[in-house]
């Protein structure tokens, strides 16, 4: 079952289009878990909307990191935030960053 803390915030940067899907459900299970309500998580890095790349060079990044590990790649904006609305944690905003990252910012209901 994992420890039961009330946690303010989590954060992660680049580390969900690493995982394994399975290990990306693992994540926002834990991520629930630890969370307290209107606790705060944030998630950078690279996203697809609708299926597509929002970028050549986020098409290219997804080749390489397919290329170094299979289970690696950029994740769907709307299969995230599926995963964590199951869990109670509705999307807050989807923030513009540098170089076709973005931060999604969540809040536990």
């Amino acid at each position: 079952t994992g420890p039961q803390l009330d946690v303010d915030a989590v954060f992660t940067a680049n580390s969900i289009r690493i995982m394994s899907q399975q290990d990306v459900v693992n994540f926002m299970r834990g991520v629930a878990r630890l969370l307290k309500t209107q606790g705060s998580l944030l998630i950078y890095g690279p996203f697809n909307y609708n299926g597509q790349f929002t970028s050549d060079s986020n098409a290219k990044f997804d080749v390489w990191l397919k290329e170094q590990e299979t289970h690696r790649g950029i994740r769907n904006f709307e299969d995230i935030v599926q995963l964590m609305a199951e869990k109670e944690i509705q999307l807050k905003q989807d923030i513009e960053m540098l170089a076709n990252n973005r931060i999604l910012y969540f809040i536990k209901s």
